[in-house]
């Protein structure tokens, strides 16, 4: 299993927001992790922050995760867990009041891979069928899309199109979707924040991913692209390449 984590602040925004990494646990399983902040001055980062570190530490204490179910459980126990945490950081300190953030937390095995999201950053697929987006984004614009109020088309340069209808510490309980998915030789997950969708086009995104660079060529120019395009929001990204996971481990 190859993986690589990159997070830039962009053009415009002094913070980054953003938070994210990939992390082992006892049995050598990946936790990969995208979160984007929201919220109060500054708060967004003590969002993302938060999330990523609790769940780090979690994962890097856990092993014998060995079935989808029990990678499933993990990753609503956890998420939820954290959740109540920012949403009563929140409560207690009125300057991160409002504060949240998206989450892509994805349990990577040798032999399946769970997916746990919330918010509007992505998960991608590409393989042997094609190049494919594994979640839904909560947010009011595909919202209106999903019920056939406005076209996909009209969603592009919709004026609310950055009214998120989910996110991680906003409230006591959160819904969270998660699914369980065959990842195999030769395939790559993508992982990013919305200031790496918002920018970067499909059809780029595959032609990148399908080059002969490595995989850290391939994030740096993923983030190049999204600057190159305006660069107005943070821009955090995991690519996860598996090759051969039982000589490499």
């Amino acid at each position: 299993m190859n993986a690589v984590f990159m997070t830039d602040r962009g053009r415009i925004r002094q913070n980054n927001e953003d938070n994210g990494g990939i992390f082992t646990n006892l049995d050598g399983n990946r936790l990969a992790i995208v979160a984007d902040g929201m919220g109060g001055h500054r708060a967004g980062d003590v969002a993302s922050s938060m999330t990523v570190n609790h769940l780090q530490k979690m994962w890097e204490e856990t092993k014998g995760i060995e079935t989808a179910d029990q990678a499933e459980q993990w990753l609503k126990n956890h998420i939820q867990e954290v959740n109540k945490l920012v949403y009563e950081h929140a409560r207690v300190n009125p300057e991160c009041d409002g504060m949240g953030t998206t989450i892509e937390a994805v349990i990577v095995t040798s032999t399946f891979t769970t997916i746990a999201h919330v918010g509007d950053s992505r998960c991608y697929i590409l393989n042997d069928i094609g190049y494919k987006q594994l979640t839904e984004d909560h947010t009011l614009v595909n919202e209106l899309v999903r019920t056939g109020q406005i076209t996909k088309e009209d969603a592009e340069h919709h004026p609310r199109k950055n009214v998120i209808l989910r996110a991680l510490g906003t409230e006591l309980e959160i819904k969270i979707d998660i699914k369980t998915i065959m990842f195999e030789e030769g395939d790559y997950l993508l992982l990013c924040s919305d200031g790496l969708s918002n920018k970067v086009s499909e059809k780029k995104m595959i032609e990148v991913l399908e080059s002969e660079d490595s995989l850290e060529e391939k994030a740096a120019s993923l983030i190049k692209i999204a600057n190159e395009n305006g660069g107005e929001d943070n821009i955090t990204l995991i690519i996860l390449q598996y090759d051969d996971y039982n000589e490499r481990g």
